[in-house]
């Protein structure tokens, strides 16, 4: 009972506090400008190491610096995961996750399988630890020139670039607090095996590990797929296909269970998709595929048919911007439409560059604290990594235009027993998607603006998409915004808002998103009895998604932005993409086979739609070393961690994640402050009826069940449903839509 007074006094002291604490920023600098760095400092690597990747392409000296940009350069982001690794409360340590420990899930022999991400040619798992006791995968491969330091040199020594580490997009670094005092109190041993040395706050690792935009981007490629998925060649890889195999829950989560709420909510990431903004946390659980880049150029020309875009205020400092430009919609809610430049530049702030900024911000992975926004004037002042970033992408940019081209499905090995050859069949198909998909999955449209429903329009489509170069140089999109409201699908997404006027990322968006006019009402379903209620999207830049491009969809299944449509197979060769690729198009456009599937059992995912729960009971664990030592008195003799809860089985996970946790002044907010308020106090009655009754688990869940009301009062996105939307097809005739799908599968 103690314990749960304490919880809830705490919590009402934190409220207080953030209300009460609004900003004490200070001006900051990175490393590199602390130690008096320039750009110079900072050269781009142009060996071309990874020439075999992406279908063997030939590239310039220019795109090939920017496909080394993305691969290994970090911007400096090793101190904010070395930050991280001790501010997550346990979570999140990727030093484990390059390690092969023997008999651990830490494994390079499983990294595929399990993690989603991909081994590094040239490496074997560890034989025996490091001088450290680090069990490292070690090189049998060529020298990476990346880590030249003569020509290289770093910040803290070594390399600028870093170590590789035997995984894709993973850097090692020297880790600068790694001192003599440091040294004498490491133990290799003791930092896999023992939870009261490694989740210690203070710990200081030998290595910090940084992450370059590959980790998150490059996977199997679709038309050479490895033989097998954990000993790829680099010949097996695609720079942009996106990791479509990420399990995110798994890679951010070293060593917590199921009976923890965070694993909860970490693995309610379907793979392949990551809750990009869980960092600068907003209080939505929304997770986002990795986007596939594909036909760039093409991008850009089909953003040329949309209206200009407005620039307006610290944005206007973004290198190469203008006033009024035609912009591409970079994620997925298109939120950094300030242009292709612009938005590489963002990428690497949000993983990590010059994170001693941007802390000031927000409250990093717990939210609740006002955001105010990253300004681009202050970072390219302070931060050396910014300045370099700024002049990296330009080459960056250079490569995608080259290398993102389709993937098409008779290319691939075996592909062509996959496509029909009976062209009235594909005509039909191609008719079928004129009439009914080419509004937006088109950037080839006709000229004057012609209105989509107009007959002028449909005969204009048909006569088009018969012609044998349709798909040539077609983005497959009209790279537009359109409401949610009409997409239909799940809302998280769209209702992110780190852009929005005053956050975080508001120097990253244009004026014209921050203006957006409100979409109006969507129907949710309720979480527990399944009825249904409208919800009032709010307005400022929420509510809208931008168009996928359907280029490769054959290689891309699951579908949705959440990958939240079909079934995942774990499976990059040919046949495990025409798996997915057959079940997400039969429940894309049949959608009456969306329904509760045997994902759990077949394919080993922890959740499964329509709305995702709590696998078993679980709480809020919190381990005693990141507690304030007033905590470690309320802990029974021999506990070592404090629990909030219980959260009982099949709990929706995002009616507790997506509780709009950021307190602001001001009158406005009086009526949030009540319902929080009101919240707690009423999660405080619960708690302590199920204490004092020794009440079991299916009768806490009957007490708790009466919060619901109140945490969707409070809820910044209370729609739960992942699969739903997007029935554009489902009218169609069983005929039509499966010549359609033939269609789709020479995208």
């Amino acid at each position: 009972m103690k314990k749960v007074l304490l919880v809830f006094t705490s919590m009402l002291i934190c409220m207080a506090s953030v209300l009460f604490s609004q900003c004490d920023r200070k001006e900051v600098q990175d490393e590199a400008k602390k130690k008096g760095w320039e750009v110079k400092n900072i050269p781009e690597a142009d060996e071309d190491y990874f020439k075999d990747m992406d279908g063997k392409i030939q590239l310039s000296a220019d795109e090939v610096k920017g496909r080394n940009t993305w691969l290994v350069y970090t911007a400096g982001n090793d101190a904010f995961w070395d930050y991280i690794a001790n501010k997550s409360f346990g979570s999140t340590d990727l030093l484990k996750i390059v390690s092969s420990y023997p008999g651990s899930k830490y494994n390079r022999d499983i990294r595929f399988s399990y993690f989603g991400i991909m081994n590094e040619p040239g490496f074997k798992k560890a034989t025996k630890p490091d001088e450290y006791g680090l069990w490292l995968d070690e090189r049998v491969g060529e020298p990476d020139p990346f880590e030249n330091a003569a020509k290289y040199p770093g910040l803290n020594g070594g390399s600028f670039y870093g170590k590789a580490s035997g995984v894709v997009g993973l850097r090692l670094f020297p880790n600068p607090d790694f001192d003599e005092e440091a040294k004498k109190k490491w133990d290799g041993k003791r930092y896999y095996t023992d939870e009261n040395y490694y989740l210690n706050p203070q710990l200081v690792r030998p290595y910090r590990v940084a992450m370059s935009c590959g980790f998150c981007h490059a996977s199997p490629h679709p038309l050479n797929p490895p033989a097998d998925p954990e000993n790829p060649e680099w010949e097996n890889l695609s720079s942009n296909i996106g990791a479509q195999y990420f399990w995110a829950g798994r890679v951010f989560t070293s060593d917590l269970k199921p009976n923890n709420f965070i694993w909860q909510l970490f693995n309610s990431s379907p793979p392949g998709a990551l809750e990009t903004s869980m960092i600068a946390n907003d209080n939505i659980n929304n997770p986002r595929t990795m986007n596939a880049i594909y036909s760039v150029g093409n991008r850009l020309r089909a953003a040329q048919n949309n209206p200009k875009e407005t620039m307006a205020g610290g944005t206007l400092n973004l290198k190469n911007i203008e006033k009024e430009a035609h912009v591409p919609h970079i994620l997925k809610d298109g939120a950094d439409a300030v242009g292709i430049q612009g938005a590489l530049t963002r990428v690497y702030f949000n993983i990590g560059s010059f994170h001693q900024e941007w802390v000031q911000h927000f409250n990093p992975l717990v939210g609740g604290k006002p955001q105010t926004p990253i300004e681009v004037k202050v970072a390219q002042n302070n931060s050396v990594y910014f300045q370099a970033t700024e002049k990296l992408v330009n080459n960056l940019a250079k490569f995608f235009l080259k290398a993102a081209g389709p993937h098409h499905l008779k290319d691939a090995p075996g592909g062509a027993a996959y496509l029909k050859t009976d062209q009235a069949l594909l005509t039909q198909g191609k008719l079928v998607f004129a009439d009914n998909c080419a509004s937006c999955h088109s950037s080839k449209q006709p000229p004057n603006n012609k209105d989509w429903r107009s007959e002028e329009y449909k005969q204009w489509m048909r006569a088009e998409v018969v012609k044998p170069d349709f798909l040539d140089n077609n983005y497959l999109s009209d790279e537009a915004r359109h409401p949610v409201t009409v997409i239909g699908t799940n809302a998280g997404a769209s209702l992110a808002s780190n852009a929005l006027k005053g956050h975080v990322w508001d120097n990253f968006s244009s004026e014209t998103y921050k203006n957006l006019p409100a979409v109006g009402k969507i129907k949710v379903q309720h979480p527990l009895n399944g009825t249904t209620y409208d919800y009032q999207m709010p307005g400022g830049g929420r509510g809208y998604y931008r168009t996928p491009s359907l280029i490769s969809m054959w290689a891309t299944a699951p579908y949705f932005h959440n990958n939240g449509l079909g079934k995942f197979t774990n499976d990059p060769s040919v046949a495990g993409r025409m798996e997915a690729f057959d079940d997400a198009a039969q429940k894309l456009l049949w959608p009456n086979k969306r329904s509760e599937t045997d994902c759990m059992d077949k394919w080993g995912l922890p959740f499964c739609p329509p709305i995702y729960r709590t696998t078993e009971e679980s709480y809020i664990r919190l381990h005693k070393n990141y507690l304030p030592p007033i905590f470690h008195r309320m802990l029974e003799k021999g506990e070592n961690e404090l629990r909030i809860g219980p959260i009982p089985k099949g709990t929706p996970i995002n009616l507790l994640a997506n509780i709009d946790l950021e307190i602001k002044l001001g009158l406005s907010q009086a009526k949030k402050h009540k319902d929080l308020i009101g919240l707690l106090i009423n999660v405080k009655r619960s708690l302590r009826q199920i204490k004092q009754q020794n009440l079991n688990s299916e009768q806490a869940t009957e007490v708790l069940k009466k919060l619901v009301p109140d945490l969707l009062s409070v809820s910044k996105s209370p729609d739960f449903v992942v699969d739903r939307g997007h029935e554009f097809g489902k009218d169609l005739s069983d005929k039509d839509k499966l010549a359609l799908v033939e269609f789709l599968k020479t995208f």
